[in-house]
């Protein structure tokens, strides 16, 4: 399975933007951040287990879309608070970045197959083997 390189570019600060961006009773105002969640790949004798590791989502918030070969798991957006809350923010910290991942599969896994759940802030995919690509048992062959 090969990744496919995330379309964001990498924040650099520099000395200017720690300046202007700081929030001077405390902490960072507007951090224009770039998150991109980690991915873990485990290969077992019958399937792919990819772990992506994004708490604070719901399972509605994902998209995950398969053209032809390629996986990509992305994220909306999110800037909402549910619920109404009653005066003004002194400090607003709460957002949720949007992001899009990539993943190449190989030709082993059975993309007819492909499961996902959300669960403690892991989304985990499996992605079956076909029968052929599976780890098949030793065996002594005789001669005849």
């Amino acid at each position: 399975m090969t990744l496919v390189r995330k379309n964001t570019a990498p924040y650099l600060p520099s000395v200017f933007d720690e300046l202007l961006n700081t929030d001077w009773l405390g902490g960072r105002v507007n951090s224009p951040t770039v998150t991109t969640p980690a991915v873990n790949i485990i290969e077992k004798d019958s399937a792919f287990e990819l772990q992506v590791a994004i708490p604070g989502f719901k399972k509605e918030d994902f998209n995950i879309e398969l053209d032809n070969d390629l996986l990509t798991i992305s994220s909306k957006e999110n800037d909402e608070i549910e619920g109404k809350i009653e005066g003004k923010f002194t400090r607003k910290e709460f957002h949720y970045a949007s992001f899009k991942r990539s993943f190449n599969l190989p030709d082993s896994v059975n993309t007819a197959q492909i499961a996902a759940s959300y669960e403690s802030g892991i989304l985990a995919l499996e992605l079956p083997k076909k029968e052929e690509a599976q780890v098949q048992p030793s065996r002594i062959i005789e001669i005849g």
